[in-house]
């Protein structure tokens, strides 16, 4: 398909680059994010999903993507929007040879229509961010235009182009993320803990039976924040950096069998088989337990901690994990196991429950009795 010549009475233009896929045009210009919210308007959420070219907004996600463009204003990151145009357009390329051909000028009549295909939420992102900062709307954004696809045609846009999507894994997001103050102490911590150096997955979240790996780094990078009790985005002061350090690398020298690991004197495949403390469990229990014993003993905690070595730890005791760690022989992620799970650390650390850890036990005691 080729563009055609528009009528120049009404109409905005924009520098673009000319390119074909599937034997049709299509173009990529670059557009200041001021022009965002006249040009692609939000399409109401009553309308039924077969009359729309995209999924229903989730306004969740908006908010989240606004604070990341307003607080990284110097050095954020937004990928293309790709949309469809329901008009004729106009290109008038810059020159005859072979590059010329391909860039010019993009005329798009004014009472054209632009379907996003994808980026709805960046969109809508930028439209509150330009409120909270309008400086911003000099900036530009790129766009992918297709011309007159129909909606069957960016129906099918929408389906190809999330066809393949493949997130990264969490452990790949926190190694690659330099933003996120928990995440670049959870990539400090696998390379100064001595049985995190070196024994740490961090491409993948979960470990295949075969890997020399003990931990994940997205189950480092979560117990360390149950551990601190940070939110997202709170930075971390340098006394806490220090303080978890000492935290794992203390754990650590109470766990015989990590340390085993470490020296090759046992596999990593056969903790992870037959013991509790082989998981990420295991892990976000004992930073619930240790969150909560630094606070009740500050300056004595250290030998406190010692007490984890007291804890049969294999999974073939049942009488201890079935129902906390375990649920039909199974390792249980929950919240509620984890719970359980940091209740009987505590238990041997010889430190109180909280109100909350209390209930859960209370009631994991009722249904162990049959009551």
């Amino acid at each position: 398909m080729h563009a055609k010549t528009i009528s120049k009475d009404y109409f905005i233009s924009f520098p673009a680059i000319r390119g074909v896929q599937a034997g049709r045009e299509y173009y990529v210009t670059m557009c200041p994010l001021k022009l965002l919210p006249t040009m692609f308007q939000t399409v109401a959420s009553d309308i039924s999903p077969e009359l729309r070219a995209q999924r229903d907004m989730n306004k969740s996600r908006v908010t989240p993507l606004t604070n990341y463009l307003i607080e990284n204003s110097a050095n954020y990151v937004f990928s293309s929007i790709a949309a469809s145009i329901d008009s004729e357009v106009s290109f008038e390329s810059y020159g005859d040879d072979i590059i010329g051909r391909k860039i010019g000028t993009l005329s798009v009549s004014m009472d054209a229509k632009f379907i996003i295909n994808d980026g709805q939420h960046r969109v809508a992102a930028i439209t509150e961010a330009l409120k909270r900062d309008p400086a911003l709307g000099n900036e530009t954004i790129s766009v992918v235009l297709f011309i007159d696809c129909g909606l069957n045609k960016s129906q099918q846009m929408f389906a190809d182009l999330n066809r393949y999507a493949v997130r990264p894994t969490k452990s790949l997001s926190i190694l690659y993320d330099h933003r996120d103050p928990i995440a670049k102490l959870a990539n400090e911590l696998i390379q100064k803990v001595s049985v995190f150096k070196g024994m740490t997955e961090k491409a993948k979240s979960s470990i295949s039976n075969r890997s020399r790996k003990l931990f994940t780094l997205s189950s480092i990078y979560q117990a360390t924040k149950t551990f601190l009790q940070k939110n997202d985005g709170i930075l971390v002061q340098e006394g806490e950096r220090e303080l978890a350090l000492e935290f794992w690398e203390t754990v650590a020298e109470n766990m015989p069998d990590w340390q085993a690991a470490v020296n090759k004197q046992v596999s990593t495949c056969e903790l992870r088989s037959d013991y509790i403390h082989a998981h990420g469990i295991a892990l976000q229990a004992l930073a619930v337990a240790g969150s909560s014993l630094v606070k009740i003993h500050p300056t004595t905690w250290k030998r406190c901690l010692s007490k984890i070595k007291n804890i049969d730890w294999a999974r073939d005791n049942a009488i201890l994990w079935e129902g906390r760690a375990l649920v039909g022989g199974t390792l249980n992620k929950s919240q509620k196991n984890v719970i359980l799970t940091s209740n009987l650390i505590k238990n041997f650390l010889e430190i109180p429950l909280t109100p909350n850890e209390e209930i859960v036990e209370r009631y994991y005691i009722k249904g162990r009795n049959g009551n």
